[in-house]
């Protein structure tokens, strides 16, 4: 592998559960400076709304040179998406063309940070970054608009990361909620008919870093290895966190209806990525125990 020098890199959505991570995972010989709308505990992030083309040139003057990107920035709500369609595409969609668009203009490397979601869910093995893609839900549609936006504005230096299930330090997430609605309920129903892959930030971050390193431009699948339900996902978070007496019932998904789509199986194959850095990410059962089991938890 060889490493393009960076020296100073822009991380967007640097106070969210992804880029405090991110910032947080800086390699020694770069210089990161993080945006965002809002504040995080122990992050700093200057103040830019990604979606307007003035803001984003104003920042590109003002703290560059930069020398990489990594978009971590996103509207996550997957079912407020459904009412907000517009607010959504302005999110995950504009502001990558626009941040891809300055990139193009120096030359350097943007990496964005994608989903599962922009597959249909009805595959049957895991999904490979050139296997069709199909979202189902406004949230899938905006992000996979972000991608060919990014691609079509610098297509030389883009590197899509699509990953899934996240969870982490300094966000809201299953893994923290199903723990505390464990302890105050006691008895709970999970479901058990969508199958993806519970990914920490910790394993993730790092793995960001190497892919604007050392990665070529194209399509990476991050993701920790093996396979879950949400169901799954549930009882390894309970019996971790030592939690005991809870019951813990598997339901489907039609027991509780969404706005939103789900994939019903969203599983990513992230050979390429392992090859890459020359190791997959931890196992998910191994990367949960490790985040609970953290400081940061």
């Amino acid at each position: 592998m060889r490493e393009f020098q960076q020296q100073r890199v822009l991380v967007s959505g640097g106070a969210g559960m992804l880029g405090s991570q991110v910032l947080l995972s800086v390699p020694d010989s770069i210089t990161a400076i993080g945006t965002d709308l809002k504040e995080a505990p122990g992050v700093e992030a200057v103040g830019v709304d990604l979606t307007r083309q003035a803001a984003v040139e104003a920042m590109f003057a003002e703290h560059g040179p930069f020398t990489g990107v990594i978009h971590c920035a996103a509207f996550t709500a997957v079912d407020l998406a459904e009412d907000k369609p517009e607010l959504a595409m302005d999110v995950n969609a504009h502001a990558c063309g626009l941040l891809a668009t300055a990139c193009a203009l120096l030359e350097i490397p943007l990496v964005i940070v994608s989903t599962d979601f922009v597959f249909d869910g009805n595959g049957q093995r895991p999904y490979r970054e050139d296997d069709p893609v199909g979202p189902t839900s406004v949230y899938g549609s905006t992000k996979l608009a972000g991608e060919q936006q990014a691609f079509a504005a610098h297509p030389t230096g883009t590197r899509v990361v699509r990953t899934q299930w996240l969870y982490g330090p300094r966000g809201k997430h299953f893994a923290d909620t199903i723990c505390d609605l464990a302890r105050e309920r006691g008895k709970l129903k999970v479901v058990d008919d969508q199958i993806g892959t519970p990914t920490s930030t910790l394993e993730l971050a790092p793995a960001l870093w190497d892919v604007l390193r050392f990665g070529e431009t194209g399509i990476y699948h991050a993701a920790c290895e093996g396979q879950a339900s949400w169901y799954d996902f549930a009882c390894a978070a309970v019996e971790l966190c030592g939690i005991e007496g809870v019951e813990l019932t598997p339901c489907s998904t039609s027991e509780f209806p969404r706005p939103a789509q789900r994939p019903a199986y969203s599983v990513l194959d992230c050979t390429r990525l392992s090859v890459l850095r020359g190791k997959p990410l931890a196992g998910w059962r191994e990367a949960l125990s490790t985040y609970l089991g953290s400081e940061a938890h």
